[in-house]
């Protein structure tokens, strides 16, 4: 219980500014809605203001502002043709399928997707215009859009750089619980596992794309709110990005490689395992790295775990390559060699020594 408690304390604090705001927007919106419409029950209000808010971290304003009216379209859409059918089967099917395609079109996120259909879903079976045409909901999701549109710039210009650091945080986490996936099919020799850790691998370029979008999001956060000093650290973001992209790629190549082993049924040398324990560390260390230098923190000190951590998982790999070792753990150890070589030049190193640090401790010779 006392664990519970102190977990819970601390999601809390990380996320209660995050409650505080989206509280204070439906209440907003929906004291806009009752004051200025007049509107006796402004459902939508805080209803649009609570899911354009929820959608809008980390996005573009262009991106928000197509959601506010995607949201608004889906209500509006539903109220027409609640008052041209009525309430029935053929109504809710229609629905449902013009709201979630238009949703789809823009690029909603599947929470988007669903909060916003079951907000028609409301009007069309609970909340059904009665007889007459007065498009309050309409008006409600636009307020509560437009209330959450300017709470999410309020909120960026607050702390402009968060989305990016949670979302560099978010990318290298995932890289790195992909190799735990893949480093514990290895350890038990089980094929269906390693299947599963490489169909996860083929979906990670999504980590890659959102922080494509992050650092877009933020540019045009900073230039909004005139804080142009911190764009020097989003073109260090957009070069150490690349170099994600490619140790994403060859991720996914050691993932497939790990299918062939274990397809094989050949034990995995322990050495592998702690090869690809290493490297994960590293991966773990350059995600912290960036977010601290985002920060302005002590960023160097994990650059160098970082560093520490891609060479060692280097060496270890080199020991194995002298044991004559089958094809998939060659290639794995060629995928490790790689993906170190990326980190490292993620954390600021220059080719010609990421080079000659990582063939050194991979025991060759670049003279």
């Amino acid at each position: 219980m006392r664990t519970w408690v102190r977990d819970a304390v601390a999601r809390l604090r990380g996320d209660g500014m995050t409650v505080v705001e989206l509280t204070t927007a439906a209440v907003v919106a929906w004291i806009v809605a009752t004051v200025v419409i007049r509107h006796p029950d402004p459902f939508f209000a805080p209803t649009a203001a609570l899911v354009v808010l929820g959608e809008s971290r980390g996005r573009r304003l262009r991106q928000t502002v197509e959601i506010l009216l995607a949201v608004a379209a889906a209500v509006l859409v539903a109220e027409l043709l609640v008052y041209a059918l009525g309430p029935g089967t053929e109504t809710v099917l229609l629905v449902l399928l013009l709201t979630t395609t238009t949703l789809v079109v823009i690029g909603a996120r599947r929470a988007l997707v669903v909060q916003a259909s079951v907000s028609a879903m409301y009007l069309v079976v609970v909340s059904a215009p009665n007889g007459t045409l007065m498009p309050f909901r309409f008006v409600d999701a636009l307020i509560g859009g437009a209330v959450a549109l300017a709470a999410s710039q309020l909120m960026a210009a607050r702390d402009p750089l968060a989305p990016l650091v949670a979302q560099a945080r978010r990318s290298y986490t995932d890289l790195a619980d992909l190799l735990d996936q893949v480093n514990a099919a290895l350890r038990g020799c089980d094929e269906d596992a390693a299947r599963a850790a490489l169909d996860r691998a083929r979906q990670v370029d999504d980590c890659v794309a959102e922080m494509q979008a992050a650092v877009l999001a933020t540019g045009e956060t900073l230039r909004l709110g005139l804080r142009r000093r911190h764009l020097g650290k989003l073109v260090e973001v957009e070069a150490t990005l690349r170099q994600l992209d490619y140790a994403a790629r060859n991720i996914r190549v050691l993932a497939r490689a790990g299918v062939t082993l274990t397809r094989r049924h050949t034990a995995t040398p322990p050495e592998l395992a702690a090869a690809i324990g290493a490297l994960t560390s590293a991966v773990r260390s350059a995600g912290e790295a960036m977010a601290h230098d985002l920060t302005g923190a002590d960023a160097d000190r994990h650059a160098q775990r970082a560093d520490a951590a891609a060479l060692e998982a280097v060496r270890i790999a080199a020991g194995l390559l002298r044991t004559d070792p089958p094809l998939p753990v060659t290639m794995i150890v060629g995928q490790i060699r790689a993906t170190a070589i990326d980190l490292l030049r993620g954390v600021g190193h220059d080719d010609v020594t990421v080079l000659d640090r990582v063939d050194e401790a991979l025991g060759l010779s670049r003279g």
